[in-house]
């Protein structure tokens, strides 16, 4: 199968001057040295229909310019990328009808018109068959619960309630592409939860790829399927999400519930997070103890009414590549 999206080799250098802050300096050079800063240092990859992938990095890493090259905002200083057959940067208005961007920080609905307006307005732009529309208008309406909003004005929804109704107009022109940048970014946590399942679920339903980039690590754990890691305009990682938990899940928690008093272990291998009445935390090292014998232990020292084995959350799996800047050897 004919991946979606190519990217090889690419780079993108950003030019800037740099005024000096000398009398000489001015009169040498009075619009200063101009100077480079490298956001993408060459790097490759390519996605598959369907699939659902996290862009990651810390800030400054490479990511938002590798997502704006990809929809065509910004145009690479040398390297390829196709994207649905087409040169993003070349075919830019082509590329637009048949992909949908959500960023969270800026928004494609009008705030005075009702959302029912803006959704016709985006008919009207994308030049859509009116009966198409309003087949996949329903469709939209009905998936993510949006007839109570419809005559409603933008400016008067809830931030949860924009971001659906966002989401909705980056589908109604059908795209099998869609690229999301923090779209949960501000949501309380039901509205972000409810983001993520209408994410998923539309996702899976007509086989759409989606290209996710946030801060919140559980977007990344319960959309994606894959995992790419910039930092230094490099590619550190790019693992499907069960191998990244592999490699690193070297550790695990486990939570305890006790009647009497605080549960301690004493093994190799354990340390104690949290030691209070009736509740302890503990985590292991799988390389040294295993699972069963740090739960028997557990079960000889008290009175427990509870006890459980988790995997660390994404968050620390993440934090982990960013300090060590890929994966770890083995």
């Amino acid at each position: 199968m004919r991946p979606i999206i190519e990217v090889d080799n690419l780079q993108k250098r950003y030019r800037f001057s740099r005024p000096s802050r000398t009398l000489r300096g001015l009169l040498v050079a009075p619009f200063g040295r101009y100077q480079s800063i490298e956001a993408l240092a060459g790097i490759s990859f390519n996605i598959q229909p369907g699939e659902r992938v996290a862009i990651l990095g810390p800030n400054g890493a490479g990511k938002s310019t590798t997502l704006k090259i990809l929809t065509g905002i910004l145009e690479p200083t040398s390297g390829l990328a196709t994207v649905l057959d087409l040169t993003p940067w070349r075919d830019r208005q082509r590329l637009a009808y048949q992909i949908g961007v959500v960023f969270g920080h800026r928004s494609q609905l009008w705030n005075e018109l009702p959302v029912r307006d803006s959704f016709v307005m985006q008919r009207h732009i994308y030049g859509q068959d009116a009966a198409i529309f309003a087949s996949r208008l329903w469709d939209t309406v009905e998936r993510l619960e949006l007839g109570p909003l419809l005559d409603q004005p933008v400016n008067r929804l809830s931030l949860g309630q924009r971001m659906r109704c966002e989401l909705a107009a980056s589908m109604l022109h059908g795209p099998s592409l869609l690229f999301l940048d923090e779209p949960t970014i501000g949501l309380d946590i039901t509205a972000k939860a409810v983001m993520r399942d209408i994410i998923t679920e539309q996702a899976q339903a007509i086989g759409q790829t989606v290209i996710l980039t946030s801060h919140d690590t559980r977007d990344i754990e319960l959309v994606c399927d894959r995992v790419i890691v910039i930092n230094g305009g490099r590619i550190v990682v790019d693992q499907p999400m069960a191998e990244l938990r592999r490699r690193y899940l070297r550790h695990k928690l486990v939570p305890i519930r006790s009647a009497g008093a605080s549960v301690a272990l004493d093994l190799p291998g354990v340390t104690q997070r949290v030691n209070e009445a009736h509740r302890a935390l503990f985590e292991f090292d799988t390389s040294l103890i295993s699972a069963e014998r740090v739960i028997e232990a557990a079960l000889n020292a008290g009175e427990i009414e509870d006890i459980t084995i988790e995997d660390p959350p994404m968050e620390e799996i993440i934090r982990e590549i960013y300090a060590i800047g890929g994966l770890p050897t083995g």
